[in-house]
């Protein structure tokens, strides 16, 4: 989709598109609001802007948008839309062993349990070893401290998906 395209759709339709790239109803109200767009670079600009008055509930929004990293149900599940997206995100992830995809999900539990929400890490070409050790170094952080790393993560991951658009 060019950006003559996304200036073209309706506001639902928009919506709807860029709600495939961010969660936060916050975020993509402002995507909208912004268009019409001049080129590919006033959305990354845009994206950026809408991203900076996000509020940490906002930041909740967005982070409820993504499946635990390596759990493939929830992908079928829960997350359609993205589900094929978030799968090519996360191929670190597949044909991992049983131990490390236990470490996994014992890891993501005990970071949800500390901080609230899932682990948000920018998947792409990070293998299942790589994320469970970038996990398990951000246990160590405070609430304060990761928020922002999570939201960096996050506003990482919608670029690519701005870019797959």
């Amino acid at each position: 989709m060019d950006v003559k395209s996304i200036n073209e759709l309706s506001d639902g339709e928009a919506a709807q598109i860029f709600r495939k790239c961010c969660g936060s109803e916050t975020w993509v109200r402002k995507m909208v609001e912004s268009r019409p767009y001049a080129a590919l670079d006033a959305v990354f600009e845009n994206c950026e802007q809408a991203f900076s008055i996000l509020t940490e509930a906002d930041w909740m929004d967005a982070f409820a948008a993504h499946p635990k990293i390596g759990d493939i149900k929830s992908l079928k599940e829960k997350y359609g839309d993205t589900k094929n997206w978030a799968q090519n995100e996360q191929a670190g992830a597949r044909g991992i062993s049983d131990e490390v995809a236990a470490d996994l999900a014992a890891s993501n539990e005990l970071y949800f349990q500390k901080f609230g929400y899932i682990f948000i890490v920018c998947a792409t070409g990070k293998s299942a070893q790589e994320m469970l050790t970038l996990l398990k170094q951000r246990l160590g952080n405070d609430p304060s401290s990761e928020l922002p790393i999570a939201a960096a993560e996050q506003v990482k991951i919608t670029k690519l998906r701005l870019e797959k658009l």
